[in-house]
C-alpha cells in the first residue's frame, strides 16, 4: 500500500503562531524530498476523510485545548479507523491534561507540577501559598497551551485577580504552581528528541517584565548545548514516558543544578526547526525510519 500521509494542523487565526517559522510547510518540504504523497489539513475540518490517509503526523492542532471534547472524539475516531498516528493516540490522550505532572512528580522525577483547582470549587488563594509553599503563583488551565488563561499572582495580589480566577474556574479546572523565579532570571529550556533520541535544544527567556517564555508575548529563543547532567534528566523523562514517540520537547529549568520539569510535550510542540542546523536533518531521518523503514 503507497503511503498517503495527513499532516494534522488547525485553523490558524494567528494567536499561537505569530511570530513563527512555518514548520507545516518544513515538514510538507522534507515529505516531498522523500517522496511521500501528503496533504496539510485541520484537524477538526469536517470534510476531510482520515481513513484515506495511511498515516496522520499531528504537527500543529494548537487549539486542541480549545475544542478539548471535540478533540478527543477526533482521536476516537483515528484510532477506530485504524489510521497510523505520530504521535500514538494513548500517548495523545495522555498528555492532553496537566494531571500527567502528578503523575510524574509521584514517580520521584523532579517536576513543578502543583495542585488542580476543580472546576466549581471555591477560589480560596491564601491556603495555597502556604501548601505550595511560595509568595507568588502561577494559575492556568488544566488542559492548555500556549499561556492561555495564564496568571501569576502574588501574595496579596488584590480582588480583581481573585475574582478573575473565580469566574474562569467555573469554566472548567485549573492547575496553580508555585513561580519559579529561575524562569525569568535565565529562561526555560526545551530539549527535542526525535525517536527518543536528543536532536537539539533552545533556551527561551521572556520579555522583560513578563514571565511567559513563548515568542508570541516577545520571549527570545537561543540554542544551547545542554549540560551532561540536563540532557541526562531529560533523556530519562522520554525514556519512561515518550516511549514511540516520533518528537518529544522536554521543558525545564535548572534549580540548584537539578534539571525540573515544566512540561513534557508530546502533542503539537513547536520543534525550533529553523534555529539548530541539526533539526531539519535529525526531523527526516526520524521521519523516513517511521515511514520508509530505514
Amino acid at each position: 500500500m503507497s503511503l498517503h500521509v495527513a499532516i494534522a494542523s488547525y485553523y490558524s487565526t494567528g494567536a499561537y503562531d505569530a511570530n513563527t517559522i512555518d514548520e507545516d510547510a518544513l515538514l510538507s518540504a522534507l515529505l516531498t524530498e522523500m517522496g511521500i504523497a501528503h496533504q496539510i489539513h485541520p484537524w477538526s475540518a469536517p470534510e476531510v476523510d482520515w481513513s484515506s490517509f495511511t498515516h496522520v503526523l499531528i504537527k500543529s492542532t494548537w487549539d486542541y485545548f480549545d475544542f478539548y471534547p471535540e478533540f478527543l472524539v477526533w482521536l476516537d475516531k483515528l484510532e477506530a479507523l485504524g489510521v497510523q498516528v505520530l504521535n500514538e493516540v494513548p500517548t495523545l490522550r495522555w498528555n492532553s491534561s496537566k494531571t500527567y505532572l502528578m503523575e510524574i512528580e509521584s514517580q520521584g522525577f523532579p517536576c513543578i507540577a502543583g495542585k488542580i483547582l476543580p472546576k466549581g470549587r471555591r477560589l480560596a488563594l491564601d491556603p495555597l501559598y502556604t501548601e505550595l509553599g511560595a509568595d507568588t503563583l502561577v494559575v492556568k488551565p488544566l488542559v492548555s497551551g500556549g499561556a492561555k488563561n495564564t496568571l501569576k499572582l502574588a501574595r496579596g495580589a488584590g480582588e480583581g485577580l481573585e475574582k478573575k480566577i473565580g469566574d474562569l474556574l467555573q469554566e472548567e479546572d485549573f492547575l496553580v504552581q508555585p513561580y519559579i523565579e529561575e524562569i525569568v532570571k535565565v529562561g526555560e529550556y526545551s530539549l527535542i528528541f526525535f525517536n527518543e533520541k536528543f536532536s537539539h535544544a533552545v533556551l527561551k527567556s521572556p520579555a522583560a517584565a513578563d514571565f511567559r517564555v513563548q515568542h508570541y508575548y516577545g520571549g527570545t529563543i537561543q540554542t544551547l548545548n545542554p549540560s551532561d547532567a540536563m540532557l541526562s534528566s531529560a533523556q530519562a523523562l522520554v525514556d519512561r514516558y515518550a516511549k514511540n514517540t516520533l518528537y518529544a520537547r522536554v521543558d525545564g529549568v535548572e534549580i540548584d543544578g537539578v534539571f525540573h520539569l515544566m512540561e513534557l510535550e508530546l502533542i503539537e510542540p513547536y520543534l525550533f526547526l529553523g534555529l539548530s542546523e541539526k533539526a531539519i536533518p535529525n526531523y527526516k531521518s526520524a521521519l523516513s525510519k517511521r515511514l520508509l523503514g530505514n
